[in-house]
């Protein structure tokens, strides 16, 4: 039987955060949501009246702790890319200075452990100039991460995700986006050679690793540890786009080689699982099935028929 704890968890409202919500709460814990007053809540609408949510816009995270003086556990998944053309102080507000209070608050309130979502950043989406500012923030707050955990007051693990999807997640996502665009079958879609390979995992299989993990580090563990999460396999994204525009039957030409690499394109990612499988995970989720269950997903919110 899993030992129920308090998990205050920030980017709720977000694809990965709203699953970790449901998933705890089906296990049995008390969640605690730190989200913005205009937050769009729609991902968690159904889950609101079982969960306790603070709007940090409202109020001092010294306040949330004061009031919740029994968090096991702090979950952060919110992040700040720069897709909206925020600031380069906005994106470091978001991705460093905001977390970094949040861990040294933790760190004062004795909470056991802060698990920090570092994700692996698909340079072949439709994002671009601003990714130098977001993972130069993603490094810093895990430079401090590491410092916390050498005063072994706190628990910091560091969650690397590799290419995560499923349906529903947002339409900037290169996954996203590539289903949906066939699924309408615009006429060309111009990407590049596809030569890179790249670690696809489903939300199921990340959302499990999780649970894992909240579940195995209590007592005795090592004040910051690693883990990368990924199928442990990859593949070439114009095989992989390939697999999408087959399952989808799409009539729309894909033009490969029409865009250039990116500068210090990342030819080749894939997780090390092996320490993961090491404390008892393992990936269940097939990559054609999991492609369906998330071309389903969207062809449902396209109002297309199947």
């Amino acid at each position: 039987m899993m030992s129920q704890k308090t998990i205050l968890i920030t980017g709720a409202t977000g694809f990965l955060g709203s699953h970790l919500v449901k998933k705890f709460l089906e296990e049995g814990h008390t969640i605690i949501v730190l989200k913005r007053s205009f937050s769009n809540t729609l991902r968690i609408d159904n889950l609101l009246t079982h969960i306790k949510t603070y709007n940090i816009d409202e109020y001092e995270l010294k306040q949330i702790f004061t009031e919740n003086q029994n968090i096991d556990t702090v979950i952060h998944t919110a992040t700040c890319y720069g897709r909206n053309n925020e600031s380069v102080s906005n994106i470091v507000n978001s991705n460093v200075y905001f977390p970094l209070k949040l861990l040294e608050i933790a760190t004062f309130f004795n909470t056991d452990t802060f698990f920090n979502t570092d994700t692996f950043f698909n340079t072949d989406t439709i994002l671009s100039s601003y990714l130098n500012s977001y993972s130069l923030s993603k490094k810093h707050f895990l430079d401090w991460g590491k410092q916390f955990a050498e005063t072994k007051k706190i628990k910091f693990i560091n969650l690397k995700l590799e290419h995560m999807f499923g349906g529903g997640d947002d339409d900037s996502k290169f996954v996203t986006y590539l289903i949906k665009n066939l699924l309408r079958n615009i006429k060309e879609l111009n990407l590049t050679k596809g030569e890179q390979k790249r670690d696809f995992i489903y939300i199921e299989d990340v959302v499990s690793a999780y649970s894992l993990l909240v579940s195995k580090l209590s007592g005795k563990t090592e004040f910051y540890k690693e883990y990368q999460l990924g199928s442990g396999e990859a593949i070439a994204l114009k095989d992989f786009v390939e697999l999408i525009r087959q399952l989808t039957q799409s009539t729309t030409k894909i033009n490969y080689g029409a865009l250039p690499y990116r500068e210090n394109e990342i030819m080749f990612s894939q997780a090390n699982i092996e320490p993961l499988k090491e404390k008892g995970w393992q990936p269940h989720c097939n990559l054609v099935k999991s492609l369906q269950k998330t071309i389903q997903i969207e062809l449902e919110s396209l109002n297309l028929k199947s």
